[in-house]
């Protein structure tokens, strides 16, 4: 079963830039292996290239606040 985060998690993630750092590379692993999954899946549909795009901009958001760039969205 995949561990929720917790608002314990997201309280300490806030105060804590070392837990913040781990929190965020932790979720954006686990992110990117639930879209291998779904890319992978025998099914695809318009509902599965949704959530590939949707996954994808979500691990741009987290590999962008891993690397401090967390001041809005992205210049196109």
């Amino acid at each position: 079963m995949t561990k929720l985060v917790t608002e314990d998690d997201l309280t300490r993630a806030r105060i804590d830039p070392a837990f913040r750092q781990q929190f965020l590379a932790e979720n954006l692993d686990r992110l990117l292996e639930a879209l291998k999954k779904i890319r992978d899946a025998d099914e695809q549909n318009a509902d599965t290239a949704r959530q590939l795009r949707e996954g994808a901009d979500l691990a741009v958001q987290l590999a962008d606040l891993l690397q401090g760039s967390d001041l809005g969205p992205r210049a196109a």
